[in-house]
């Protein structure tokens, strides 16, 4: 199979480009430049030439077309910049793994240059552009990108280890892109669970030459290994290397945050800020961590600095206001915490459906931080009558802020129910139960916390284990229907979603292929990713799915 393949993707790279039959799209706000940039594509050939000047017009354009090259000014005046298009675009893949994004800015800032790059355009241009230059990295790019373009789709359809297949082909026949193709093997062997495997890509690139992604790539093995000490002193050695490795900075400060340092992760997350201040991600983390220490001039500072970049990016979210609301009642401001949580809830109402029950729970605790504990009683009240208005519960954080609240206000048997439901669906993650104990042991309830723990772990491990005894005595059929049971009791425990996927793959490779059954395990699978992607499991489970799919048949003459 691997020949080819070798050959399709050989002589795709060595072909002679034909600039006439794409589709460009040039995105400045200055009509002089747009002009000069078209002139230059229409030298090359080109005819087919969309323009936009702000980030709004051409995300309108991005929806409808798909572009072959885009060539994105950094700063686009008021609105979105390019960075911000760049990211949107790719969040919402309104852009082919096969399209040029060329990044194009007079700026030369370390800021300007690093805030893009962080989010991987495949060249970034100063300007004024030449044509030579402006021909010379189409070229270059164009190729990589066919080399790249069947992995790339792998990836985007989660199939990491065909993409990991396709790699190795690619290698054979591109020896002068080896190191790029290894970098994006090991990615796969990473997001398929295999870190022994990416070590060993990884390991095989140093051996040629002293990479600090490579490096890097094996302190974020070591972390997500438990190994937190060994890779904090690798990510601390990247950085010393190379000051400017930014990812670098953002797994130290996890890796600090995992030893129990969060002093020195805000510290290590406050460096990187200052050398690339314009994520919104990394604004949001340092906010949060410097709540957790007590810095609440710097929290306050990353949090106001988030929503300010963040007004137009499709990464903004609800949790730099809610962080901000703390801080100002932890600053005796109620007043800004209150006017904070109704732009919250106006702005966020149509994407977060639960933005109001987060809003009510820091209203809580602003007035209880501020010392008004009859209106956080009040507040308590009423999430505790939300709470038994429903059996729906919300995602994890929100559940703990959640107990916290309601033991600060003097409830007990609703936090208890909660932290329950969060150990149940978490019974083999001993990070966050040690979290859960710990809001046990603020709430004076540290005996009876462990109590809790011990005995909601054997439920949840003996209703997982039920289900599997079925399943490997051969009664698949009702193993099936304890598992959509266990689900409901327990929606959000990976290990039963695992298991409840291998179940239903079994009963297809013993009973034949069910359309519904392998609908049914595809979204166990994709919810499952969301909640902890690079798994293992994830990617075995959906290359046997796949094998599964019944091959179309060929139409009758």
């Amino acid at each position: 199979m691997n020949a080819p393949a070798n050959a399709s993707v050989k002589a795709v790279a060595v072909a002679e480009i034909d600039w006439a039959d794409k589709n460009y799209l040039i995105v400045d706000d200055f009509v002089g430049v747009r002009q000069l940039l078209r002139e230059s594509l229409r030298s090359l050939g080109a005819k087919n030439i969309d323009q936009a000047s702000s980030g709004g017009e051409a995300m309108g354009l991005l929806a409808r077309i798909r572009y072959d090259v885009v060539l994105c000014d950094y700063n686009l005046g008021d609105g979105k910049n390019g960075q911000q298009v760049l990211e949107e675009a790719r969040v919402r893949n309104l852009v082919n793994p096969s399209t040029v994004w060329l990044m194009v800015s007079a700026e030369k800032s370390v800021e300007s240059v690093m805030g893009a790059a962080e989010h991987q355009p495949d060249a970034y241009l100063i300007k004024p552009i030449t044509e030579g230059v402006l021909l010379t990295r189409l070229n270059r790019v164009w190729h990589k990108k066919q080399i790249f373009r069947l992995i790339d789709q792998a990836y985007a359809e989660k199939d990491y280890l065909r993409a990991a297949r396709l790699c190795d082909a690619a290698v054979e026949a591109h020896k002068a892109h080896e190191i790029d193709l290894l970098r994006m093997k090991a990615k796969l062997m990473e997001k398929s669970g295999e870190p022994v495997k990416a070590r060993d890509v990884y390991e095989r690139v140093l051996e040629q030459r002293e990479y600090q992604w490579a490096r890097a790539g094996i302190a974020k093995i070591r972390m997500a290994n438990g190994e937190f000490e060994q890779a904090r002193q690798a990510f601390q050695s990247v950085i010393a290397e190379n000051r400017y490795y930014i990812d670098a900075y953002d797994h130290l400060a996890l890796a600090y945050q995992n030893l129990g340092k969060l002093e020195e992760s805000c510290a290590i997350l406050e460096r990187a800020a200052k050398l690339s201040p314009n994520s919104v991600p990394r604004q949001r983390n340092l906010g949060n961590v410097a709540l957790k220490v007590g810095n609440v001039q710097l929290a306050e500072k990353a949090f106001r600095k988030c929503i300010a970049i963040g007004e137009y990016s499709i990464l903004k979210t609800p949790d730099a206001y809610l962080g901000l609301a703390r801080v100002c009642g932890q600053k005796n401001d109620p007043k800004e915490a209150l006017q904070l949580l109704l732009q919250v809830q106006r702005d966020f109402a149509a994407d977060y459906p639960d933005i109001a029950l987060r809003s009510k729970i820091t209203e809580g605790l602003v007035y209880h931080e501020s010392g008004d504990y009859r209106r956080a009683r009040k507040a308590g009240d009423e999430l505790e009558d939300l709470l038994n208005a429903t059996e729906d519960r919300p995602d994890i954080p929100t559940c703990l802020e959640l107990a916290t609240l309601l033991f600060a206000v003097g409830v007990k048997d609703a936090p208890v129910e909660l932290l329950c439901y969060v150990i149940r669906n978490n019974h083999d993650n001993p990070l966050l139960l040690d979290e859960v104990q710990k809001i046990f042991d603020k709430a004076r309830l540290g005996d009876e916390g462990q109590d809790l723990i011990r005995a909601t772990k054997k439920e949840a491990t003996d209703l997982m284990n039920q289900g599997v005894l079925l399943w490997k005595t051969g009664k698949l059929k009702d193993a099936v229907e304890w598992m959509r049971q266990a689900r409901k009791k327990v929606p959000n425990n990976q290990r039963i979603l695992f298991n409840a996927a291998q179940i239903l793959v079994s009963h297809m490779q013993q009973h034949g292929y069910d359309a519904a059954l392998s609908d049914e395990a595809y979204d166990v699978l994709h919810h499952v990713d969301r909640l902890l992607p690079g798994q293992q499991r994830f990617a075995q489970l959906m290359e046997q799915l796949a094998q599964l799919q019944p091959t179309a048949e060929p139409e009758a003459a």
